[in-house]
């Protein structure tokens, strides 16, 4: 039973940093798109904060559950992919790039904001990240509302810089691998996009080169730390 009750504790600190971080990637790039003169994700109803016509019930809800489920070091998602119809937009080999770029961008400014966020409930309750010392113990009932605040901020840095870091691997469909599209030459660029049909491969390759050698894990634990200590 406490095992259960750890779990419902984990996804409930974590679903909403979760579903934020994964919503807002998406809403960049439709809202990128439209600003560049594509109004496909506006037409589909696809720039909203509502949760609902982003969810993927696989990579939004199953997968993040399980990695929390099974302690995998690691949390990782993605909502239905925005549309984009790159033939509306007024350059669309360099238009792309923005469009990709915009994701990863939102993404490492809300693991900055959810930094500054975590600085001032820490400064409302100082110690509050080490609620075992005897200081903090003074501070129950401030501590039982600020403590689960803090924990979703830092959820929401770990999520954000992981979601922003890996989306920045430049193998297409991930938005490395388009925004590599718009910096190459064009003859270049023709024969790099040609290895998208590939790409999810590529992708779980990584991540599984990646669970042996855990380069992209201290990338995030690093970047994590970085934050939380400024």
């Amino acid at each position: 039973m406490a095992n259960i009750g750890n779990y419902i504790k984990s996804i409930s600190i974590s679903a909403i940093p979760i579903l934020l971080a994964i919503i807002f990637h998406e809403v960049a790039h439709g809202w990128v798109a439209n600003k560049l003169g594509d109004p496909t994700a506006k037409v589909a109803g696809r720039l909203t904060l509502n949760p609902l016509p982003h969810i993927d019930l696989f990579g939004t809800i199953i997968l993040p559950a399980i990695l929390l489920i099974t302690h995998a070091g690691i949390l990782f998602g993605w909502a239905k992919p925005v549309p984009v119809n790159p033939y509306n937009l007024k350059d669309p080999k360099k238009d792309m790039m923005w469009v990709a770029a915009a994701g990863p961008i939102t993404n490492f400014i809300l693991a900055i904001a959810s930094a500054f966020l975590l600085r001032i409930l820490n400064s409302l309750n100082p110690g509050l990240l080490f609620l075992s010392s005897p200081f903090t113990r003074k501070f129950t009932f401030g501590s039982s509302i600020l403590q689960p605040l803090a924990l979703m901020c830092i959820v929401s840095i770990q999520i954000n810089i992981v979601l922003g870091v890996f989306n920045l691997i430049p193998i297409p469909p991930a938005d490395g691998g388009r925004i590599m599209v718009g910096i190459l030459p064009a003859k270049q660029a023709e024969i790099y996009s040609k290895i998208e049909p590939l790409g999810l491969i590529l992708l779980f390759a990584v991540i599984l080169f990646e669970s042996r050698v855990g380069i992209l894990t201290r990338i995030f634990s690093f970047l994590t730390r970085l934050l939380i200590w400024i």
